[in-house]
C-alpha cells in the first residue's frame, strides 16, 4: 500500500483524527493506535458511519464477530470487523472481551436466549442465522454458551459445518424485510443477502455491492443466457442471485422484502425506474478464500 494509491473509507481504520497504527506514513492522523481484539457480544449491533445513531447504517455486527478496537467515547466505540474489514462505529455496550472461541453457528432463521435451559423461561434476546457463540457445554436439548445463557442445541452446528449452496440459503430467507445495512434475519438488504448465504457456505465475501462485483467470484460475458444457479447479477448499486437460469432472488426496495421473481421482470423494471440496466454478471466459485471464522 502506497501514499499514491486511493484508499477506500469504508475500510480504512482512520477517523477523527485517529488511525492504526499500520497506517502511519500511509494517512495523515494526530494519533495513531494499537488496535485491541474484542468481540461483539451483542445479539447485533448497527455500525454507524459517524459516533451518532443518526448518521446512518452502514451494515451490522451479529454475536460472535470479532473486531479490532481502536477508541471509545460518547458511548461509541470505533473498530474494524475481521471477516470484511468495515470500519465504523458500533455501540460500546455490544462490545465484549474475545472470550472463548466460537464453536459452533446458528444454523435456525432465529434462535432465543434462555437464562436457563427451559423454553418456558423468558428469553434474553435471540441469535440471528450466521450468529457464532462459545458452547461451554450441554444440558438435555440446550447449549450453554460462554456468556453463561442456553441456545436450544438442534438450532446450531458446528463451526466447521457449511452451507455449500448458497442459492439454497437465500432462498430460506424469502419474505425477510429489507433494511438498508442489514445483515440479520430481521432485515437485509441486497449485498447482506449475498454476503450471508455465500459465507454460510464458508466462503470469504465483501459487504457492499461495489466491492462484491469488483472482486467476488469470476466475471462472466455479459450475456443473461449464461447464467445458472448461484451466479450474480449486478446493477449500479444493486445484487441479485440467480435461483436457477431465470430466476431471480434479491432483497430489494420495490417489494421492502428478500423476494423471487423472473430476472427479465425484475431487469424491465429497474431500468424503467432509470437504475439502469444490467452492469455485469459473475460466478462464485467453492475455491474462494475461506471465511474467517470457517
Amino acid at each position: 500500500m502506497t501514499a499514491d494509491v486511493p484508499l477506500d473509507p469504508r475500510l480504512t481504520p482512520a477517523r477523527g483524527g485517529l488511525a492504526d497504527i499500520r497506517l502511519r506514513g500511509i494517512v495523515q492522523a494526530e494519533t495513531f493506535v494499537e488496535g485491541v481484539p474484542c468481540r461483539v457480544s451483542a445479539p447485533s449491533a448497527p455500525l454507524y458511519r459517524t459516533p451518532s445513531p443518526d448518521s446512518g447504517i452502514d451494515t451490522e455486527a451479529v454475536r460472535g464477530d470479532a473486531a479490532t478496537l481502536y477508541a471509545e467515547s460518547g458511548g461509541f466505540a470505533l473498530v474494524q470487523l475481521l471477516h470484511d474489514g468495515y470500519v465504523g462505529y458500533l455501540p460500546a455496550g455490544s462490545l465484549g472481551e474475545v472470550g472463548p472461541e466460537p464453536t459452533h453457528r446458528v444454523g435456525a432463521i432465529r434462535s432465543f436466549l434462555y437464562p436457563a435451559p427451559d423454553m418456558k423461561r423468558p428469553p434474553t434476546g435471540h441469535l440471528s442465522l450466521g450468529a457464532a457463540v462459545a458452547v461451554l457445554g450441554t444440558d438435555g436439548d440446550f447449549l450453554k454458551l460462554g456468556e453463561g445463557e442456553y441456545v436450544f442445541g438442534p438450532h446450531c452446528r458446528p463451526l466447521s459445518a457449511v452451507e455449500p449452496d448458497w442459492a439454497a440459503t437465500a432462498a430460506r430467507l424469502v419474505g425477510i424485510p429489507y433494511l438498508w445495512g442489514g445483515r440479520t434475519t430481521l432485515g437485509l438488504d441486497c449485498s447482506g443477502l449475498v454476503q450471508m448465504s455465500v459465507e454460510l457456505a464458508g466462503l470469504a465475501c465483501p459487504r457492499d455491492t461495489d466491492q462484491q462485483e469488483r472482486s467476488l467470484g469470476e466475471a462472466l460475458p455479459l450475456d443473461l443466457d449464461l447464467l445458472r444457479r448461484g451466479d450474480l447479477v449486478f446493477w449500479r448499486g444493486h445484487v441479485g442471485m440467480m435461483l436457477d437460469a431465470r430466476t431471480l432472488i434479491h432483497a430489494n426496495g420495490h417489494h421492502m422484502s428478500v423476494a423471487v421473481e423472473p430476472l427479465a421482470e425484475a431487469a424491465a423494471r429497474i431500468l424503467a425506474k432509470s437504475y439502469g440496466p444490467v452492469t455485469s454478471l459473475r460466478r462464485i466459485t467453492s475455491s474462494l478464500t475461506p471465511s474467517a471464522g470457517a
